[in-house]
C-alpha cells in the first residue's frame, strides 16, 4: 500500500500498519454508529421515505470520496489505476443487488451495519450477523451449481466514464449535482411523509454543498493526467532503465520464462494485425499499440507473479508500449530484445534465417518473408529450449505489486 507515494511499511513496522488499519476500521464503525446506522428502525425507515438519513449519509460519503480521489489524481498525488474498482458482472450484480435489497428491507441491516449493531450489543444485529454467516456458508457450498451465471456478462473495470464516453470531470460534476438533487428530494419526502421539521436541520449544509460543487468544478477544469503526463512524472526514474537496457530481455530468457511454473507470462504483441497474422509467438496476445490503453484495466488486475513482455518487429513499438504501460502503473513489464526480427534470427531454421535481411533495429518492419500468413504455426513460434545453447544475463525481477489486488464493501 502506498501513499503520496510513501509506503506505509517505510513509516511503520508491519505491526504498525495493521494498527493503522485497526484505527481506520474503528473510526469507520464509529461514524456509522453515530450516524444511526446501527439502528435497524432508522435504516428501514428510508424504504418508507420517512427518514432518508441513510441515503444522505452514504451519498455524502460517496461524493466526498469521489471528489477527493479525482482531485488528488488531477494534481498527481494519487494514481487512480492503483485503486481497487470492483469488476462489473452485469446480470449477477443486478440479481445480487436485488437479493441484498430484500434482505436489507426485511432485516433492517446490510452486512456492514449489522456488524456495527452487533458491536454495540444489539440483539437484532447478532441475529443478522448469524444470518450473514449462514448465507456465506450456503453460497460457498452451492456456487458451483451456477458458476456459469456467476461469472457471466463480465465487463471488467467499467465506470460511468466508460458508459457515457465522457471525461472524468464531467462525471464528477454530474454525480455531485445528482446527489444534491436527491438530497433535496429526500428532505421534501421527510417533510411530507415523515413529518420532520426542516427548521431543526443545520443550515451549514448549504455551504458544504456549494463547496463540494466548487471543488468538483475544479476537477473538471484541471482534468485528469494523460498518459504522457504520467510518463513525464516518472521519466527521471524510468528512462535510465531503458537507456541502460535493464528491461530488454534476451529471447532466451523469454523462452525460459515460458517454462517457469512460478511465473505467469503474458506476451503482448503490439504490431499491426497484418504482421501479427504473418508470424507471432505461440500464446502471444495481439495488443495493437494504438489501442494499448484499453487493455490496461485488465492487465493491472493480473496476479502479482505476472510478467508482461511487449514485442514488436524490432524495439521501437515495444519501447513505446513499455512507456505507456509503466506510466499506467502496470508492474513487471519488459521488452523483447531486438523484437520478432531478433527472435527469428535465433530460432528460425538456417535456410529461413539466411533468406532474411536483418538491418538496424529502428524501423520496426518485419525483415523476413513468409510464403503465407502462418501465425503461430511456424516452428520458430514455439521453439524447444533444449535444442539451443543460449547464453544471456537474466534481467527479470518481480517488482512489489502496486496494482489493486482486491477490495469491496460489505
Amino acid at each position: 500500500m502506498t501513499i503520496f507515494p510513501i509506503s506505509l511499511n517505510e513509516i511503520f513496522l508491519p505491526i504498525g500498519v495493521y494498527a493503522v488499519f485497526l484505527v481506520i476500521g474503528f473510526a469507520f464503525g464509529y461514524v456509522l454508529e453515530i450516524a444511526g446506522f446501527g439502528n435497524s428502525r432508522l435504516l428501514a425507515a428510508q424504504f418508507y421515505f420517512k427518514n432518508l438519513t441513510v441515503l444522505k449519509v452514504m451519498f455524502t460519503a460517496i461524493i466526498v470520496a469521489m471528489v477527493g480521489i479525482f482531485l488528488t489524481t488531477a494534481v498527481g498525488l494519487l494514481d487512480y489505476n492503483l485503486i481497487w474498482v470492483n469488476p462489473t458482472y452485469l446480470w449477477p450484480g443486478i440479481i445480487g443487488g436485488l437479493i441484498m435489497g430484500v434482505g436489507f428491507i426485511v432485516g433492517g441491516f446490510c452486512p456492514g451495519t449489522s456488524l456495527v449493531a452487533a458491536a454495540t450489543l444489539k440483539v437484532d444485529g447478532f441475529f443478522f450477523v448469524a444470518g450473514v454467516l449462514t448465507g456465506i456458508v450456503a453460497f460457498g457450498e452451492s456456487v458451483s451449481l451456477f458458476t456459469d451465471f456467476f461469472y457471466s456478462s463480465y465487463m471488467g473495470r467499467f465506470t460511468l466514464m466508460d458508459l457515457f464516453n465522457t471525461s472524468t470531470g464531467v462525471v464528477v460534476v454530474g454525480v455531485v449535482l445528482m446527489a444534491l438533487f436527491m438530497f433535496w428530494g429526500g428532505e421534501k419526502l421527510e417533510q411530507i411523509i415523515g413529518k420532520q421539521d426542516s427548521k431543526l436541520w443545520p443550515r451549514w449544509r448549504y455551504g458544504a454543498a456549494l463547496g463540494l460543487v466548487a471543488i468538483a468544478a475544479v476537477v473538471l477544469v484541471i482534468g485528469q493526467p494523460t498518459n504522457e503526463d504520467r510518463w513525464n512524472t516518472i521519466s527521471v526514474e524510468k528512462q535510465p532503465r531503458l537507456d541502460g537496457r535493464t528491461v530488454q530481455i534476451h529471447p532466451g530468457e523469454l523462452l525460459s520464462l515460458r517454462d517457469d511454473s512460478k511465473i505467469k507470462l503474458v506476451m503482448l504483441d503490439v504490431r499491426k494485425e497484418a504482421d501479427y497474422n504473418v508470424f507471432h509467438l505461440l500464446d502471444a496476445n495481439h495488443t495493437p499499440l494504438d489501442n494499448i490503453l484499453a487493455y490496461v484495466p485488465d492487465l493491472i488486475l493480473e496476479p502479482a507473479n505476472t510478467v508482461f513482455v511487449v514485442m514488436s518487429n524490432d524495439e521501437a513499438g515495444a519501447t513505446e508500449a513499455w512507456k505507456t504501460l509503466v506510466a499506467e502503473g502496470v508492474p513487471n513489464v519488459y521488452i523483447l530484445e531486438g523484437g520478432i526480427n531478433n527472435w527469428l534470427s535465433i530460432f528460425g531454421h538456417e535456410e529461413f534465417a539466411s533468406s532474411g535481411q536483418l538491418s538496424a533495429l529502428s524501423d520496426d518492419t518485419l525483415h523476413y518473408d513468409f510464403p503465407a500468413a502462418v501465425g503461430a504455426r511456424h516452428p520458430a513460434a514455439d521453439p524447444e529450449a533444449d535444442h539451443y545453447n543460449l547464453i544471456f544475463v537474466p534481467k527479470v525481477e518481480l517488482e512489489l505489486k502496486r496494482a489493486p489486488s482486491g477490495g469491496g464493501c460489505g
